[in-house]
């Protein structure tokens, strides 16, 4: 980590308690800086509460204080689901107080470049396959980021020889100022956070800040594929472009021909031999593909990667074969559009589909038509949604559809209904919170339900 003393002695806010805000807590401590940490929840037995006021910092719970911004505060780092519109946060936009993210905390200490993947859909399977190939490269990969590990909590042990492979979420790419990675990838760019950007156009802004501040000696891996990337991103960049696309070959990036992967003219692997099921995750494979081989990673270090990785825990992962029954958990499916890309990951095969959760008081009909197209020979469901997906269901002609009360009763009614050579598949198209804590709780059930018939 770079040595610095630009916050020694001076007053730091971070505001939000969670993975990132207490790695960047104890960060900005070590620097030396006067940190005081705010969450709006109680901190009463919270043990990172604990431990941090243990080293010296102030932690205020339970609201947010109107005086712990005034002109003296140096810098406010934000939880990235905090909302500008926040009082502290608006408070110190209007004294002119510096507002960023720990990502950008985190580029401005480390020795370590960044590689930055950001997208509304399939950035974490993206940053893990990537991750996985880097292994090959002359850097030691750490992957961090929107993914689970605070950059903050890294960057201590980052040096020249480690490259940071970093997820990054709209809203952690709004609160930068310099970050800069040596290669950047955009996915793609969805409907998706307008209730906290307001616009498609403030939402593809905040996704462009993986970019803005790249030169000609940086590269923006892009999706030639997207309009709105190639309009918002790819055509206002200053980095050398390189392009991905499953529908037609790029003369300098990755593409599909003849059912196979290339990167320029070589070619890589053929589609069939990925262990990641999906066309979304072909998709997921090209940008990795390129962003390995910009790195000088090995072929044979890539294509090993792309046949024996199988997911992400809780989207589309492989779980084993089961009784014949070849099983999956996509529990992060929390929408239908995840849903979506699920149910047209197995062509040639029968589903038996577990799906429901937390009503939030949409329909389901933009599902119906990847209910028609996949071969569904069951559809078993439970939570708050259950009756609004069974109108669903039925209304695309599946035949069996069944009520249960949770995951766990759904299991055996779908090795009951499924036969050898099936897929049972937890696509759940809605978030967890009904019944479970979260999704991965949800996911963690399902494993734990199938291996009892194992």
């Amino acid at each position: 980590m770079k040595k610095s003393d630009k916050y020694l002695d001076k007053r730091v806010l971070v505001l939000g308690l969670g993975r990132s805000g207490y790695a960047a807590a104890k960060l900005m401590k070590s620097l030396g800086a006067d940190v005081t940490v705010n969450d709006r929840g109680n901190l009463e037995g919270n043990p990172h509460a604990a431990e941090l006021k243990k080293i010296g910092i102030r932690v205020v719970g339970g609201g947010h204080p109107p005086d712990l911004v005034d002109k003296e505060l140096a810098v406010l780092i934000k939880n990235p689901g905090i909302p500008y519109s926040n009082p502290l946060v608006q408070k110190a936009r209007q004294l002119g107080i510096r507002i960023i993210t720990e990502v950008e905390i985190a580029y401005e200490l480390s020795d370590a470049p960044f590689i930055g993947i950001t997208g509304s859909n399939g950035k974490t399977t993206t940053t893990m396959l990537l991750g996985e190939m880097m292994k090959g490269s002359a850097a030691v990969p750490i992957v961090a980021g929107n993914i689970g590990t605070a950059l903050t909590g890294i960057v201590g042990e980052a040096t020249d020889k480690n490259v940071i492979v970093a997820e990054l979420s709209s809203f952690q790419l709004l609160g930068t100022e310099q970050f800069r990675p040596k290669i950047a990838v955009v996915l793609n760019i969805f409907d998706h956070h307008l209730d906290y950007h307001g616009t498609v156009e403030n939402y593809a802004r905040a996704k462009a800040r993986i970019t803005v501040n790249q030169t000609a000696d940086d590269v923006l891996v892009y999706n030639a594929d997207s309009e709105r990337v190639v309009s918002f991103i790819a055509g206002k960049t200053k980095a050398r472009k390189v392009p991905f696309s499953m529908t037609g070959r790029t003369e300098d990036g990755a593409y599909i021909e003849d059912g196979a992967i290339y990167f320029r003219t070589e070619r890589i692997l053929e589609c069939s031999e990925m262990g990641l099921p999906g066309t979304h995750n072909l998709q997921n494979a090209l940008a990795a593909v390129a962003a390995a081989k910009i790195s000088g990673v090995p072929t044979a270090q890539i294509v090993r990667i792309l046949k024996t990785f199988t997911g992400v825990r809780h989207r589309l992962q492989y779980v084993n074969v089961t009784r014949g029954r070849t099983v999956y958990n996509d529990s992060k499916a929390t929408n239908i559009l995840a849903t979506s890309k699920a149910l047209t990951s197995f062509p040639g095969k029968s589903i038996v589909l577990l799906a429901g959760g937390l009503d939030r008081g949409n329909t389901f009909d933009a599902l119906i038509p990847y209910l028609k197209k996949a071969d569904i020979k069951a559809a078993l469901l439970f939570g708050e949604t259950k009756d609004k997906l069974r109108d669903a269901c039925e209304r695309a002609g599946i035949a069996r559809v069944e009520n249960v009360e949770n995951v766990e009763q759904a299991v055996p009614e779908a090795f009951r209904l499924s036969g050898p050579g099936d897929v049972v598949l937890l696509s759940p198209a809605c978030a967890s919170w009904d019944q479970y804590d979260s999704f991965e709780q949800r996911g963690d059930i399902f494993i734990s339900e199938v291996n009892k018939f194992r």
